[in-house]
């Protein structure tokens, strides 16, 4: 993958999922710990230049009228008032605040594709981006919806083992080894910065 050519999708680096006490820590943490993921996603943002960085957050207004009778995670979201704007759980992770003006946000994601709703695409289509290499939480939410999505649409999609998150160790690594190599590549970010560097 050229560099110029490839993106970093960053989905979920939100204080919800990831700051000590807050509303949605418990559904990932184990997950997130044993592989290392938020680490590893900072030592990747930092090693590479010249990729394009992108977060997607998802954000919701209050009371939540985005979500018009739920089910499943949304419906979870929805009852437990996890990622509510203006709301420090909404926040993304203060660890990204160092990489100020290397990561791009967009805005709009209010369900499990960041493809919906966003400049997701138009903004990839401008930077003549063909390759989307995955990096976040949920693997069997947010990263399957956008890969999945992202693949349709034409592009060569990573999944960064490493870097993606689940509700259980378990989960990680089934999509890891079952799942995502039906449509996309899947290796450590250490192989992706090789690659770069």
């Amino acid at each position: 993958m050229k560099p110029e050519k490839t993106a970093i999708i960053l989905i979920g680096f939100q204080n919800d999922y990831f700051l000590e006490d807050e509303i949605l820590r418990g559904v990932v943490e184990e997950s997130s710990k044993v592989t290392g993921v938020l680490n590893n996603t900072l030592h990747l943002i930092n090693a590479l230049d010249g990729v394009l960085m992108i977060s997607t957050p998802i954000v919701f207004s209050e009371n939540y009228p985005e979500l018009v009778e739920p089910e499943g995670i949304l419906k979870t979201i929805k009852e437990v008032g996890a990622f509510k704007k203006g709301s420090s759980g909404s926040q993304t992770i203060s660890q990204f605040d160092q990489f100020n003006g290397k990561i791009t946000e967009i805005s709009g994601k209010q369900g499990l594709n960041a493809f919906i709703n966003t400049s997701l695409e138009a903004v990839l289509r401008k930077n003549n981006i063909t390759n989307v290499a995955f990096a976040g939480t949920v693997c069997s939410i947010c990263i399957d919806s956008t890969g999945r999505s992202a693949f349709d649409k034409g592009f060569h999609v990573t999944m960064l083992s490493d870097c993606i998150s689940g509700r259980t160790v378990f989960e990680q690594e089934f999509f890891c080894k079952e799942i995502f190599t039906l449509y996309a590549n899947v290796i450590s970010s250490k192989e992706l910065i090789t690659e770069h560097t």
